[in-house]
């Protein structure tokens, strides 16, 4: 697992040990980048962030902050031990609580927002639908969210518009865009 390109580019990152965090693989991650490259700007929230990579890889791209949030202290530790290592601490907010507390408490607006929850639980479709109902997404506001190829996700969400899904091998990459205001 390394940062694919910018200024961090070929930095190897480190994982949380065991089986709670599965990281996104390096296809996926590359593919997913190749569809926003030119969208990587602003605030970035890496909701589910195990290792931080996918943060990690928009910092590097030019996003100017990060904010990594995970339940788990191992994964914590992982994440600011790869910020430090790809010099992008200074532009990274690391918090350890759950998808759930931290929406609820969020006043931020972010301009990109990556869910890559644990694949066997319903935090994807309820992280989703709570962010559809709260204002934490700037305008023209990117969701990037991962799921295993197969599992089901509602079709329509509040406030979001949804792309097609793209499939990478055994998982699935759906984005979600936010509705542009109505005047």
């Amino acid at each position: 697992m390394r940062v694919i390109t910018g200024t961090a580019r070929g930095t190897n990152l480190k994982a949380p040990d065991g089986l709670s965090t599965r990281p996104t693989a390096d296809k996926v991650k590359q593919a997913v980048f190749n569809i926003i490259q030119y969208e990587i700007a602003g605030e970035v929230l890496d909701l589910f962030a195990g290792s931080g990579q996918l943060g990690i890889e928009a910092l590097s791209r030019g996003a100017a902050h990060g904010v990594f949030v995970d339940a788990g202290k191992p994964a914590i530790a992982v994440i600011r031990e790869n910020l430090k290592k790809t010099h992008l601490e200074d532009r990274a907010e690391v918090v350890c609580c759950d998808y759930m507390t931290y929406l609820a408490n969020c006043r931020k607006r972010f301009r990109i927002v990556f869910l890559d929850p644990p694949y066997a639980e319903n935090y994807l479709e309820n992280a989703i639908k709570r962010i559809s109902e709260i204002d934490i997404l700037a305008e023209g506001a990117i969701i990037v969210s991962e799921r295993p190829l197969g599992k089901p996700l509602d079709e329509e969400f509040s406030g979001l518009v949804r792309s097609k899904d793209y499939h990478y091998g055994k998982t699935t990459v759906t984005l979600f865009r936010r509705e542009r205001d109505v005047l």
